[in-house]
């Protein structure tokens, strides 16, 4: 095919950031990524590639060029996984990114189960509430919260959640209770790794911006500072169900809760036909759907 060693080569160099990286991936011979380059240039008459000792910098015309090639790598491994695993259980990496808590909690001990069934499976699983670029960093699937916002992807709903705005006795007792949406600019409003809250008024969704001297990305961290009475957050139901029912917490503006948001499979469209893909998300969802791990 050609020219085709030449361009995953340049797609490597570009996602690794060098040549001796891209080399160790591809493995082969820095030189021989060199030479690769070089020879795509020649080929398409113009530079690609800007060389320093310390980096590498994109041309213009390598800018427009990896657009266009960024997910062809994978579309290959996906036709060629499609033929490969005709009338055959899934086989072969699976990259899989999910927020930390959530993976933990309930992900991990499900993909755990899957590959007792399917030992050939590798499951490269990365815990992390940064958003990952799909393509960029090479994921075959994502479990991502709330609205869906990039329209280069696909997904599927894989269940409900339902946020709730909660504070201790404790803090109600010292601070009182808000009653409307404008009090909570009087009140200690704790955030996570967002700083909007989602509510729903006269039927609308409506986000509202808090501001705060106390933020975090991780959920645990923010439960712990609710739970002590620092002051009021917005978090799922996966980590305050519990506390609600104890009524160690007490859910606040109940009357403006927005009803559920999504948590969904997320995954490429080149890979949309992988049969690997397809097989975890079914599992998955008959999984969530079979047995709900948290109340909504």
């Amino acid at each position: 095919m050609k020219n085709w060693e030449a361009m995953e080569a340049f797609v490597e160099v570009v996602r690794q950031g060098s040549f001796s990286a891209a080399a160790i991936k591809l493995s082969v011979s820095a030189s021989h990524i060199s030479r690769l380059i070089t020879q795509l240039e020649a080929e398409l008459g113009t530079t690609l590639l800007f060389r320093t000792t310390r980096r590498i910098r994109l041309s213009e015309a390598g800018e427009l060029y990896y657009q266009h090639c960024r997910g062809l790598p994978e579309a290959l491994s996906s036709a060629e996984e499609v033929i490969s695993t005709l009338n055959q259980a899934p086989i072969g990496s699976f990259k899989l990114t999910c927020a930390t808590t959530f993976g933990e909690r309930y992900i991990a001990p499900l993909m755990n189960d899957f590959l007792l069934n399917h030992p050939k499976i590798e499951l490269d699983f990365h815990l992390t509430n940064r958003s990952v670029d799909l393509i960029e960093e090479g994921y075959d699937l994502a479990i991502r919260m709330g609205a869906m916002k990039d329209s280069s992807h696909l997904s599927r709903r894989l269940c409900d959640r339902v946020e709730y705005l909660c504070a201790s006795r404790e803090y109600i007792d010292q601070h009182g209770m808000p009653h409307t949406l404008a009090e909570l600019n009087k009140h200690r409003c704790l955030i996570g790794s967002k700083s909007h809250w989602l509510f729903q008024q006269d039927g609308q969704r409506k986000e509202v911006k808090v501001s705060s001297q106390w933020r975090s990305n991780s959920g645990l961290a923010l439960l712990d500072a609710v739970r002590k009475g620092l002051g009021i957050a917005q978090l799922p139901d996966y980590y305050v169900s519990d506390d609600l029912a104890s009524g160690q917490l007490i859910p606040l503006l109940t009357q403006y809760q927005y009803p559920y948001s999504g948590v969904w499979l997320v995954y490429p469209k080149v890979r949309q036909s992988s049969p690997k893909l397809q097989s975890i998300c079914d599992y998955l969802i008959q999984r969530f759907k079979q047995d709900p791990p948290f109340a909504k």
